[in-house]
């Protein structure tokens, strides 16, 4: 009942989102081709609505005292909503030109380039705030390094394959990169949502002072609209899928 909180709340919501969005991905992309296909398009407009989720919480608690209430403030949500059309719709072509029979190496090729610079942009769009952030103030140790630390971890290991290559055959089960990437993702998540509450409550009375209390349609209306967007994307991706005989 708290208009302060609700870009919070926004932001609670969409973290909840991505993770089962993954794990209903990994679980179920094995019933067919098709259905690998559509699982990962939700994957990956979970993720950029993930990203639409961070924008929300930094341009509400965590934005620089210098860019409060400035141009780039007042078109970051809105910016990181286009962004995420961006990245669901490339992201989604990428696995949608593998749907099409295009051959595996000019597939994976596309997929791979288009994958991590559709992701490269969110993240990008994401963490500019919490590099320049306002510093925590509350007690104890300040979780904003711990939160860099770990959004920067993921991409490596996602890019890098790492411990694979040096082991060929001792991580196909456990251990393997993409285990640790998503291990990697909610710690850097869980970090990410300390440093956030700690400038909610330590930054309260100074963001009351300068900006207006957040109303529906810039935060439920926005974040309405995008989750609506991202899933035209994704059904057009899977009505443009190729069906099996």
């Amino acid at each position: 009942r708290e208009p302060y909180h609700w870009p919070l709340l926004i932001y609670l919501l969409l973290v909840c989102l991505y993770p089962f969005a993954s794990s209903c991905a990994h679980t179920f992309s094995s019933m067919s081709a098709r259905a690998r296909h559509i699982c990962y398009f939700c994957d990956y407009g979970a993720l950029s609505l993930y990203s639409l989720g961070c924008a929300f919480a930094y341009g509400a608690y965590a934005m620089p005292d210098h860019w409060v209430s400035g141009v780039w403030h007042n078109y970051f949500v809105p910016a990181a909503a286009f962004n995420s059309f961006v990245c669901t719709g490339l992201s989604c072509y990428s696995r949608w030109v593998l749907g099409k029979g295009a051959s595996a190496a000019a597939g994976w090729k596309l997929g791979l380039e288009v994958s991590s610079s559709s992701s490269s942009s969110s993240s990008a769009l994401g963490s500019c705030s919490v590099s320049g952030g306002f510093p925590c103030s509350g007690s104890g140790s300040d979780p904003k390094p711990s939160t860099r630390l770990f959004a920067r971890r993921p991409g490596f290991l996602f890019a890098s394959h790492l411990p694979k290559p040096r082991a060929p055959g001792r991580f196909d089960y456990i251990g393997h990169s993409h285990q640790l990437f998503h291990i990697c993702a909610v710690l850097g998540t869980h970090f990410q949502l300390e440093a956030i509450l700690c400038d909610v409550r330590s930054r309260r009375a100074w963001l009351r002072g300068r900006l207006p209390a957040p109303g529906l349609p810039s935060t439920f209306g926005t974040a309405g609209l995008a989750l609506l967007g991202n899933a035209a994307i994704i059904g057009a991706f899977t009505a443009a899928l190729p069906r099996a005989p």
